[in-house]
């Protein structure tokens, strides 16, 4: 298996599948000589980890990462820095059902044909656990670029939408609920048709907006690698990612020009932002915003019918501990992957 690898400079590899030994990654091109705030670290992987609310999956792990190398006394020493998050509470019996079977809309039956085997513990390779090493290189990334500030936060699941726009939103308030939604009415409505959609054995997707601020001009390049396709390669990555737009999205393909223009003020910003942060496929200072949809997870608790190894058609129903809704535990991430990208560029801006 190929292309487990993310970034140029600032460089993660990752490993592991959901029921082994470990989650674990490599990151190479970090700096030297960054103290990094071990907490803040593990903070991150706290937020991203399951069983931290009742609206999530109940798989109870502690998600404790240990570094292997490339850390002497606090600090980054320049050469790679390994680390792993043991799995310590796997319950592979829960997937014996699926040994011969093609759960609809996940990886099966696309992993078997492509390699001629699969793991069929949780999915192995392709389950959502593997971005606990993208959380790890996310937080150790943001402490590269310390003066960006980047925020994620839930803002949609299912047709429930938070009806303000960002710069009306007080972002520390984005930790206070489980859904992990800023606005806190609508996080309660959030919340309680997520408790309603698990009763109903059911799964529902939604949105996740971040918000980039503090970037300085000029990082990205003009053509192939411009930051917002590197944002969305990083976005789309992200397991039960079906979309992103940045700026005003498929929003401005209904404008005009004269709508949709910013226009500029004296000191290069901009009267309005519907570029996003980024022109010609460069920051320009502003802030950076995009929006990242997300599916419904796959594994609902109903009867579905598939197909098994031999093509026969058969019935199956989901067993094991699964997310109702995978976008409250997605806002980590999204900050993790847009961190990585931040950072690559920044240290492209420094060669």
């Amino acid at each position: 298996m190929a292309a487990n690898t993310f970034g140029r400079i600032f460089i993660l590899t990752t490993f592991g599948e959901s029921h082994g030994e470990a989650i674990g990654g490599i990151i190479d091109g970090c700096p030297p000589g960054i103290t990094l705030d071990m907490d803040a670290i593990q903070h991150e992987l706290n937020r991203r980890k399951p069983g931290q609310s009742a609206i999530v999956t109940q798989r109870k792990e502690p998600d404790e990462v240990k570094f292997l190398s490339g850390i002497f006394e606090g600090k980054t020493t320049g050469v790679p820095i390994g680390f792993i998050v043991p799995n310590t509470n796997q319950k592979s019996n829960d997937y014996s059902h699926i040994k011969d079977v093609y759960r609809p809309s996940h990886a099966d039956y696309t992993y078997d044909q492509k390699y001629g085997i699969r793991d069929y513990r949780g999915g192995g390779r392709s389950s959502a656990r593997e971005t606990i090493s993208r959380v790890v290189g996310g937080a150790i990334a943001k402490q590269v670029i310390p003066q960006i500030k980047i925020n994620a936060f839930t803002s949609s699941v299912g047709d429930i939408f938070i009806d303000k726009p960002y710069q009306a939103l007080d972002f520390d308030l984005t930790e206070s609920n489980a859904v992990r939604c800023p606005d806190t009415e609508s996080a309660a409505k959030m919340e309680e048709y997520i408790k309603q959609i698990r009763k109903e054995g059911d799964t529902v997707g939604g949105t996740v907006t971040c918000v980039i601020q503090n970037v300085p001009v000029g990082l990205g390049e003009p053509v192939f690698d411009k930051l917002h396709a590197e944002l969305s390669k990083a976005m789309l990555s992200i397991n039960a990612v079906k979309g992103f737009e940045y700026g005003s999205g498929f929003c401005g393909a209904k404008m005009k020009g004269s709508e949709h223009n910013d226009i500029f003020n004296p000191d290069g910003s901009t009267k309005t932002n519907l570029s996003g942060g980024i022109q010609g496929g460069i920051s320009n200072g502003m802030d950076i915003y995009f929006r990242v949809a997300f599916k419904p997870v796959a594994t609902i608790m109903q009867e579905q019918t598939t197909i098994d190894s031999s093509g026969n058609e058969v019935q199956m129903h989901g067993k094991g501990r699964h997310d109702p809704c995978v976008v409250p535990r997605a806002v980590p991430i999204v900050e993790a992957m847009a961190a990585l990208v931040l950072a690559d560029f920044y240290l492209l801006s420094k060669k």
